[in-house]
């Protein structure tokens, strides 16, 4: 297939998403309402220093709201009986899940890019690392939005086990990965069950561009976002194969 008819299948499915599934309830509910309530819960009432724990905060909401919007498409699509006619398109299976990340991508970088804003005028926040900042933002964004594509594979057309199973899998990964315990204070089992989470290298990412401190390299860190991308993607296009030659 020509390159640019590639690109454009990706750009097309990516538009689509945006336009359907943007304003779902449970894209808001988890892409933007659980992680201000989770950050209030934690923070409210208790003297700690914001500015030590917002690299974490800030990789909790681009982890939640890049990973949100994956989980709904697919399974929306078979229930609705548009997945098939998606595949009839001059369009590839890996320009479909591509065209699914994108989408989650760009509504993580936009929400994530607000929050960001919004804390640097409010609580004066500087940037000490500019490059591990953008690569951050980067490589998180279609690192979790590849995640929440993944998440949309198995063969299910019902949205809430979709959901629910990205909950199951989600949830854990902020408590083992340095949002609410800091990385530099994990020892043993923690830090060795951090060092399996994504989000982990997320957060130590933020930390060195926020803070100058990391207990991982940033090299690290990118090298192991990098090839979590590469990993979700062949696992989710894996799956989608597979599912189709069963008639799934």
């Amino acid at each position: 297939m020509d390159i640019s008819v590639f690109l454009r299948g990706i750009s097309v499915i990516a538009e689509k998403n945006i336009r359907i599934y943007y304003n779902k309830a449970p894209v808001i509910i988890f892409g933007l309402l659980f992680p201000f309530f989770m950050f209030l819960a934690f923070f409210v009432g208790r003297n700690l220093e914001l500015a030590a724990f917002f690299p974490g905060f800030l990789a909790m909401t681009l982890f939640f709201t890049a990973s949100s919007v994956g989980p709904l498409i697919t399974p929306w699509e078979k229930r609705d009986r548009t997945y098939e006619r998606l595949l009839s398109y001059p369009v590839t299976l890996e320009g479909i899940i591509l065209g699914d990340i994108a989408a989650g991508a760009l509504f993580g970088l936009i929400i994530t890019t607000l929050v960001w804003v919004v804390s640097w005028i409010v609580l004066d926040l500087s940037v000490v690392q500019l490059s591990a900042f953008a690569m951050a933002f980067l490589l998180g964004t279609l690192s979790f939005a590849a995640l929440g594509s993944l998440l949309a594979s198995p063969a299910s057309d019902t949205p809430s086990n979709v959901m629910m199973l990205s909950s199951l899998i989600r949830f854990p990964l902020i408590f083992i990965s340095g949002i609410f315990i800091p990385l530099s204070q994990m020892q043993g089992w923690g830090l060795l069950l951090a060092s399996v989470s994504p989000l982990t290298y997320l957060v130590d990412l933020f930390n060195a561009a926020l803070t100058g401190e990391s207990v991982i390299s940033p090299f690290v860190d990118c090298g192991v976002l990098i090839g979590v991308i590469g990993l979700f993607i062949l696992l989710a296009r894996f799956i989608q194969i597979r599912n189709l030659m069963k008639g799934l």
